[in-house]
């Protein structure tokens, strides 16, 4: 059994830390690891130096011993893992999605600023939203947001807590980030798009996935309006799968997250805006049901589910504008001339 004895400066508050594990060298040796990655030149290895008098290698000392502590004892140094899980994610996904969504909901149900108007994807419809429509629009968000999506979350970070590469003191670096979010733009395109193409099957689209389709010119809050089974295993899942895989950090959560969340109301809010990505396709399966289901169209395309949608004018409009002219006014529905 091996036995270490870690002290560092008494200004960091901690006094000197014992831990007893028989593969303790091999975990601190990760522990260092992730520090040199982290701080680069600054980095003084922990298992050759014991004692630091340069004060700029208090921060990294710290980072070492409470790394250290963590695959020692799964403890850190007093960080909250359900606030950085559960409460950061879930506080600032509801925020966005109350304010982009909002934004767009003053648009349909004020119809002002007349001047964006002619961004709409599908012209003339929710010209206001309907009373009654958008009252039950708003329950059916609410409790999927606060009854589900809560509760799920506390779920996600159960498991997240058992998956973690080390404690929450760590940040990844940027192109880990990076890495971790390709991963989970992937991974979330193959389970929205199954799961999706599953819930169109005809035992399923009556009972579950109708709801959401009551809105064949949607709105962007429409985005979480759907049966609480369809909100778990189609929108709430596959975001979290790449996360899941990854073992990504709560702040890369937090970034993906909130893109995810942005993209989907973007997605349903039937406004094609200049410099936003197109949300054309989702709105043509709203508009059509049975044509593109995924998120960025790859499955799509491999699968042969968007054939009508690249026959039709709003693919042409499929694509980021660049101009302060609409995709409509760039791009006019083609009129059949009768003989």
């Amino acid at each position: 059994m091996i036995m270490f004895v870690w002290s560092y400066p008494e200004a960091s508050g901690v006094g000197p830390v014992t831990w007893v594990d028989t593969d303790l060298l091999l975990k601190l040796e990760t522990c260092s690891g992730r520090a040199r990655h982290n701080h680069g030149e600054a980095y003084t290895s922990a298992l050759i130096e014991l004692g630091w008098s340069e004060a700029g290698k208090e921060h990294i000392a710290i980072e070492l011993v409470d790394c250290a502590r963590w695959y020692v004892t799964g403890e850190s140094s007093g960080k909250d893992s359900f606030t950085l899980w559960v409460i950061v994610p879930f506080t600032l996904t509801t925020v966005l999605y109350w304010t982009f969504g909002g934004f767009y909901l003053f648009m349909d149900i004020t119809e002002k600023p007349a001047f964006l108007r002619k961004y709409k994807v599908q012209p003339g419809t929710n010209e206001p939203v309907e009373d009654e429509k958008l009252r039950k629009l708003l329950i059916t968000v609410l409790f999927n947001q606060f009854g589900i999506g809560l509760p799920m979350a506390t779920l996600n970070w159960t498991v997240m807590r058992e998956r973690s590469l080390g404690p929450v003191e760590l940040y990844p670096t940027p192109i880990r980030i990076l890495f971790d979010l390709v991963v989970c733009l992937l991974l979330q395109e193959i389970g929205f798009y199954y799961s999706h193409r599953l819930l169109h099957h005809r035992l399923l689209y009556k009972i579950i996935h109708k709801k959401h389709h009551e809105w064949t010119s949607p709105i962007a809050i429409s985005a979480m309006y759907c049966h609480p089974i369809e909100h778990v295993f189609s929108n709430l899942m596959p975001p979290f799968l790449g996360l899941y895989v990854m073992r990504s950090h709560p702040a890369t959560a937090w970034i993906w997250f909130s893109i995810a969340i942005l993209a989907t109301l973007n997605d349903h809010s039937d406004y094609h805006f200049p410099l936003l990505p197109s949300p054309e396709a989702h709105d043509f399966h709203h508009l059509k049901f049975n044509n593109c289901f995924g998120v960025i169209g790859l499955l799509d395309w491999l699968h042969g589910t968007d054939k009508m949608f690249r026959a039709s004018r709003a693919f042409d409009r499929h694509k980021i504008s660049l101009t302060v002219a609409s995709q409509r006014e760039k791009f006019p529905d083609i009129v059949k001339k009768s003989l």
